[in-house]
């Protein structure tokens, strides 16, 4: 495991970070882009989820480059290393979600003409919810669709959305929409517990989290704000609206966990229902949030399932 995590924190060698301008013509986001292979299966772009930063995930996306696939994730506007868009460094705000798409779709366009195909698209939680909106609004055009944990849904799951976005619309005018939705643990010990039974049972791999906070302390991100929140709400009402989902002709894979804590599974399942060649894969309890950071057993389950489903529905060509 230790070596393991020596490999998970390091920029592979031949792998280039850089900055490419977002749709707004002066907000700097970052990429991170693996060579292209001599003989290429395919080029694959990732996109994090909330809070999140590509460093979490090099394992991953190092595993599929020597796949064959031709690698890049990006950060989210506004969030790891790439600014913020709300009143201080530690709250993610976003003043709509439609934002984030309109990067996502820019930063598409040029990218899909500088790769070779096939062309994947790959989302974890929130990451997962825009790239499912993207494809839904024809914003992208992936030849396949793999969601992680995607947000679909948020908890409490039991409450649909058309009751929770008025209520957080009403609090989200009650102040600052900026402002924090909870508040920041007073005992910062009690952290590290708390977030790893939501995301991992890996203590490494969740390790490896710390360690880059620490290497580069500004990719931190604590709370959402009440306008993320409400925002968030509205952008999955979208989702949901009747003839979305359905007329989605691209194939998705979704994997899931059914006791996530952080994103809904009734509302993966729903989603998994609606689409016309959607494939749900799902664990229990042994499987927490973060699906692809998880013990190898899982892990190794989730990305061989990967790996079936782009050879079926993204063929390599040649």
């Amino acid at each position: 495991m230790e070596g393991a995590g020596r490999g998970r924190r390091a920029i592979p060698p031949g792998v280039v970070e850089s900055r490419w301008t977002g749709s707004d013509g002066k907000s700097q986001i970052r990429r991170i882009d693996w060579p292209v292979p001599a003989a290429p299966r395919g080029s694959l772009l990732f996109l994090p989820g909330r809070g999140d930063a590509y460093e979490k995930w090099l394992e991953t996306l190092e595993q599929w480059h020597a796949e064959g696939w031709a690698v890049t994730s990006i950060d989210w506007r506004g969030q790891a290393l790439s600014g913020r868009l709300g009143r201080d460094g530690m709250t993610g705000h976003v003043d709509d979600f439609g934002l984030w798409i309109d990067d996502l779709a820019l930063f598409w366009k040029d990218w899909a003409q500088e790769r070779p195909g096939p062309l994947v698209l790959v989302g974890h939680s929130m990451g997962g919810h825009l790239a499912m909106r993207a494809v839904a609004e024809r914003r992208v055009a992936p030849e396949a669709l793999v969601l992680s944990a995607p947000m679909l849904g948020i908890h409490p799951a039991a409450i649909p959305s058309w009751v929770l976005h008025p209520v957080a619309r009403v609090i989200r005018a009650l102040g600052d929409p900026r402002r924090p939705a909870w508040k920041h643990n007073e005992k910062p010990q009690l952290v590290p517990h708390a977030r790893m039974k939501l995301l991992t049972h890996d203590e490494g791999r969740y390790a490896d989290e710390a360690w880059w906070r620490l290497e580069r302390p500004a990719m931190a991100m604590g709370p959402a704000s009440w306008g993320w929140i409400e925002r968030a709400l509205a952008s999955i009402r979208g989702l949901e609206a009747k003839g979305v989902l359905e007329s989605v002709e691209v194939p998705v894979l979704l994997l899931a966990t059914r006791h996530d804590g952080l994103v809904s599974w009734p509302a993966i399942r729903r989603a998994a229902a609606r689409l016309p060649q959607g494939e749900l894969v799902h664990w229990g309890r042994e499987c927490r949030h973060e699906i692809l950071r998880e013990a190898d057993s899982i892990r190794d389950s989730a990305l061989a399932t990967i790996r079936d489903f782009l050879n079926r529905n993204a063929p390599a060509r040649g």
